[in-house]
């Protein structure tokens, strides 16, 4: 198909092809793109939606690139990337409306300097608000379904959806946004009034934890497995003695089992093989079933 004269005029953003989609990724893993476009304005992510829709083009919607698996063949169609392309921030009162692009780490940051507290726990993890929201992310007891009171999202076809926080369906990672294949485009966060070096204490005492006990120079995609039922992915990685473990470069942190790091030019095949073999491992020695948190997408 060719993609340039189909997009060629239109007024999506910034619009490339045949981009290679490891540089988008926090893993530094995945193949090219037919066509990648960051869409600048919610107008502009409705009329590229519509008009994928009207074409037939499949859509593929992705963040910050954390959590994220990508083939090496790459993903056909339209990948619509919502990073710091699509990034804002608005203040009413205690409430906090995110475009889905934005960091995690940045909406925190932002809500402590106006002396709003509720976001620190969640602010290390390594992703957008959409992603955040799509999978009710959640780290140190706090998930996202605790701070978001409303969600703004479409479907593939463009049309617009507004949901509270009940009809979300929120659940241990997982929620309404998967169920139904919807792009988040902002979400509203209800805050508390607090003393700012208060917040701003709590918020480096997570980070200090993230950054001692977490490989956060190295390419990972965050926390590889689900939490089984009973206990910790690390904890029975450690157990299993698959601390540091490499095969290729595919590797075990050495620093948290429950990461599995990029050691230089893994490949998709590399590493979905390498995680295959290690939740092998956990389940012979264990008897606990390691289910993948990292979403693999992309043409097998």
């Amino acid at each position: 198909m060719d993609y340039k004269s189909i997009y060629e005029g239109k007024d999506f953003g910034d619009i490339s092809y045949g981009t290679a989609l490891k540089d988008y990724t926090t893993w530094g893993i995945g193949g090219p793109a037919d066509v990648l476009v960051k869409v600048e304005n919610e107008n502009q992510l409705k009329q590229l939606l519509r008009f994928n829709n009207k074409n037939n083009i499949k859509t593929t919607v992705i963040g910050l690139g954390s959590n994220l698996l990508i083939t090496d063949k790459g993903i056909r169609g339209c990948v619509l990337v919502l990073a710091d392309n699509y990034d804002d921030i608005k203040l009413n009162g205690t409430e906090l409306t995110v475009l889905a692009g934005t960091s995690l780490n940045k909406a925190a940051k932002y809500s402590i300097a106006h002396g709003l507290t509720g976001m620190e726990e969640i602010s290390g993890i390594p992703g957008s608000v959409g992603g955040a929201v799509s999978m009710n992310a959640g780290a140190y007891g706090k998930e996202i379904k605790d701070v978001c009171i409303s969600v703004k999202a479409f479907d593939l076809a463009g049309n617009e959806y507004n949901f509270t926080n009940d009809q979300m369906n929120f659940s241990y990672r997982h929620s309404k946004i998967f169920d139904q294949d919807l792009i988040v485009s902002s979400a509203t966060f209800k805050l508390q009034n607090d003393d700012k070096n208060e917040a701003m204490a709590k918020y480096e005492d997570y980070t200090n934890r993230r950054e001692t006990k977490q490989p956060l120079d190295k390419k990972s995609a965050g926390s590889t497995f689900k939490r089984p039922e009973g206990s910790y992915a690390s904890k029975l990685i450690d157990e299993c003695g698959l601390r540091g473990y490499r095969v290729g470069d595919c590797q075990v942190s050495e620093k948290h089992c429950g990461f599995i790091i990029n050691a230089g030019e893994a490949t998709s095949a590399d590493m979905l093989a390498f995680i295959e073999e290690v939740a092998g491992i956990v389940y012979d020695k264990t008897g606990f079933k390691l289910e993948r948190e990292v979403k693999l997408i992309g043409d097998l």
